[in-house]
């Protein structure tokens, strides 16, 4: 008998591509939906979601560009309507911790009378390496609106692979998971055990909130740019200056930490221009 088919949405992000990697890998039939793939799912068009969820057992649920977005608690609630209208069984959703609009889409998942998990995660390592940060640390500064308040880096290899036990493992659902990396670390602590590995001048420097937007206007344009400060805002109060066992709970292994990360990225030259 074949194993029923898992829809990964945002296939071709940074959590999505490594979810549908270690699901194939196990075997299991894989859809991978994004804006630009074979199978397009878009998440401003509610026609492109029928075709996706066609025939699908779980879906792992990834809004773009985040749950912060203002309109992501309505969207996340009408796809939630439609995959139970497709007869989807299981829904995990990546979730943002400490986010306002995130706790709303949480709510829609638990209530939605489908088997679901939520894997809940803030700062990613791989925003260094592969996301909006790898550009600020190969010019040499890391501006963020941090102040001194430590962050909980997730890895993300961490974060696919509890998103691939919830989907898997029925055991593991009815819950959220709060997964972070071992240790609180400031962005300039970040800084400097980057600055170490790679062996290169990387520094924190705090700006304000606005000055923030305004470094990124020109980059991603002003809605983006509104969107980044303003979860920015929201997230840097302290909220999450601590730490979670998600990923000691789906996977009885702790989590990797911030330092083997930066030693894997120096080893495969992610740092070098």
């Amino acid at each position: 008998m074949s194993r029923p088919s898992v829809l990964v949405t945002a296939a071709t992000g940074k959590t999505g591509r490594r979810v549908a990697d270690r699901l194939a890998a196990l075997g299991h039939p894989v859809i991978r939906a994004s804006r630009s793939s074979a199978q397009p799912l878009r998440w401003e068009d509610p026609a492109s979601w029928s075709p996706a969820l066609d025939g699908v057992d779980s879906v792992y649920l990834c809004y773009h560009p985040d749950l912060a977005a203002p309109e992501a608690p309505a969207l996340v609630e009408k796809f939630t309507a439609a995959a139970r209208d497709a007869g989807v069984r299981k829904l995990v959703l990546l979730s943002g911790r400490g986010e306002t609009n995130a706790q709303r889409c949480e709510a829609i998942v638990a209530d939605s009378g489908l088997t679901y998990g939520i894997v809940r995660a803030s700062w990613f390592n791989q925003n260094f390496t592969e996301g909006s940060l790898l550009g600020p640390v190969l010019t040499g500064t890391i501006a963020m609106p941090a102040g001194g308040v430590a962050e909980p880096f997730v890895d993300l290899d961490d974060v696919a692979d509890v998103a691939v036990a919830l989907l898997t493992d029925d055991r593991l659902t009815g819950r959220a998971y709060d997964v972070t990396g071992p240790r609180l670390l400031t962005f300039a602590q970040a800084a400097a055990e980057i600055a170490d590995a790679a062996g290169r001048a990387v520094t924190y420097l705090p700006v304000t909130a606005e000055q923030f937007h305004l470094g990124l206007v020109a980059e991603v344009g002003p809605d983006y740019a509104r969107l980044l400060t303003d979860l920015c805002t929201e997230v840097f109060d302290g909220r999450n200056a601590a730490l979670g066992d998600g990923v000691e709970r789906a996977l009885g292994r702790p989590p990797r930490d911030f330092a083997d990360f930066c030693r894997q990225a120096a080893a495969v030259g992610a740092w070098q221009q």
